[in-house]
């Protein structure tokens, strides 16, 4: 029988051509156009579990997207992984900044271009290919369940439901996600902290309709002006976040974990070229890429209002809106900090105006420990295959089920990301490498022999 190895190089073409297939559909979540799409996917997804050799696949109903569910018990006494991914994708607008359709994925220079390439289809389909490597060729040394849903670009919001109608169905001993980034193709790394985030949508409301800006200009609040006054309010002079209470639960940093994270290796400059920006902005007292990752943030996301479309329109307008997320750190509660933004808008909204702000979905940030079974594990597998240690880092996304496996099911998430920040996530033109797509199918199995033999 051959072994792994033997078997991921001679499929690899195959691998990779399945992998394309299901870049082709759209299953774009927070659409509902798509939502058709979305379901097809989620079959697809089921029928490449199961020619993987998983068994029990099923495709789980919701009261939004489906979820896709597999396992292989090999033997109830061993020790069982936990695999997390999602087959959901953002939104590609806008279009006009693709070099090629998003959804008709193409390979240039061994890189796939395709919404989804890295988030997160081709980063979760390496562990259906592993698994099959591993069950085809007879070497699977542990159990393994799957769970791959369809609403995590939108918060996962009926993944909680699931996971706890599912506490038995889903018990394992760790769970496996691949949906963050390492440093670099030679420079391995495990992501050990995820950020939280609290999503919201915010209206600023003025007169009863759009007014002619020469008639009614200067008399009149116009509330695309109002609500950029109030989100430049929202920041202070050295970029702190202007909210009363916003850092009261933020976890901080000892020195010497500071220094431990810093030892990743990051260039500044070559960072600031490959983004096209002149100079690093952000919170006084903290490095560059500190404030990508242990630091919460506030961002505008989008702002619309008035007139928009081709030629002049002298209009003031009715109102004017923004979505903002706040990236949190770890003993910040989502919930906690929605409550503390509205009630500060509300506050800063002058007379003149109306303010409404609309929560959408939100997430707790999560730390894993490095000193665990899983995480030595894993480490190991990414030294075996990359030929160099992997560095522990933080991430700045986040994965809001991370959170909840731990409060849910009592499980710790070992990270296992094979992206590159510079995938172009969420971005036009995203992408993924061939060399990460395989390097992951051929690291993972690896994961699985030394979990085994060290939680023996």
């Amino acid at each position: 029988m051959a072994s792994v190895e033997e078997h991921i190089e001679t499929n690899k073409e195959r691998f990779l051509n399945e992998l394309l297939d299901l870049l082709r559909i759209p299953s774009v979540s927070a659409d509902p156009k798509y939502k058709a799409d979305v379901a097809r996917c989620a079959e697809a997804v089921k029928t490449r579990m199961e020619e993987a050799g998983l068994e029990k696949v099923e495709v789980c109903p919701t009261k939004g997207h489906p979820i896709v569910y597999g396992e292989k018990i090999i033997d109830p006494a061993k020790p069982t992984v936990l695999v997390y991914g999602h087959y959901d994708v953002q939104p590609a607008d806008p279009l006009e900044l693709w070099d090629s359709p998003p959804f008709e994925p193409v390979i240039k220079d061994d890189v796939i271009y395709a919404r989804g390439s890295a988030d997160d289809k081709g980063q979760f389909y390496m562990h259906v290919k592993a698994v099959e490597a591993m069950v085809k060729t007879g070497n699977l040394p542990c159990n393994v369940k799957m769970m791959i849903e369809g609403e995590e670009e939108v918060g996962s919001e009926n993944l909680g439901t699931f996971v706890k109608e599912n506490k038995k169905k889903l018990a394992a001993d760790v769970v496996l996600i691949s949906d963050t980034a390492m440093i670099a193709n030679d420079v391995p790394s495990i992501n050990t902290g995820l950020r939280g985030l609290s999503y919201l949508e915010v209206e600023v409301v003025g007169p009863n309709r759009d007014l002619h800006s020469g008639v009614y200009g200067g008399a009149v609040a116009n509330p695309i002006n109002v609500l950029c006054e109030m989100i430049a309010n929202l920041h202070d002079k050295d970029h702190r976040i202007n909210i009363p209470g916003f850092y009261d639960a933020v976890q901080e940093l000892s020195d010497a974990e500071r220094k431990e994270l810093a030892k990743a290796p990051f260039n500044e400059k070559e960072w600031m070229d490959e983004l096209g920006i002149k100079a690093a902005r952000g919170e006084k007292g903290y490095s560059t890429s500190e404030r990508a990752t242990i630091r919460p943030t506030l961002d505008v996301n989008g702002i619309w209002g008035g007139y928009i479309g081709e030629g002049a329109k002298t209009v003031l307008a009715s109102k004017a809106s923004a979505k903002i997320s706040m990236r949190l750190v770890p003993n910040q509660k989502s919930a906690d900090i929605t409550k503390l933004f509205s009630d500060h808008f509300n506050k800063i909204a002058p007379p003149y105006v109306t303010v409404t702000v609309k929560p959408h979905h939100g997430g707790e940030a999560a730390v894993t420990p490095t000193d665990s079974i899983a995480y030595k594990a894993a480490s190991k597998a990414m030294e075996e295959t990359f030929g160099k240690t992997p560095i522990p880092t933080r991430g700045g996304g986040s994965i809001p089920i991370v959170a909840l496996f731990e409060d849910v099911l009592g499980l710790k998430t070992i990270l296992f990301g094979f992206g590159l920040d510079s995938d172009n996530i969420h971005s036009p033109n995203e992408h993924y490498g061939v060399f990460n797509y395989m390097k992951g199918i051929a690291t993972i199995p690896k994961f699985y022999q030394h979990f085994a033999e060290m939680s023996k």
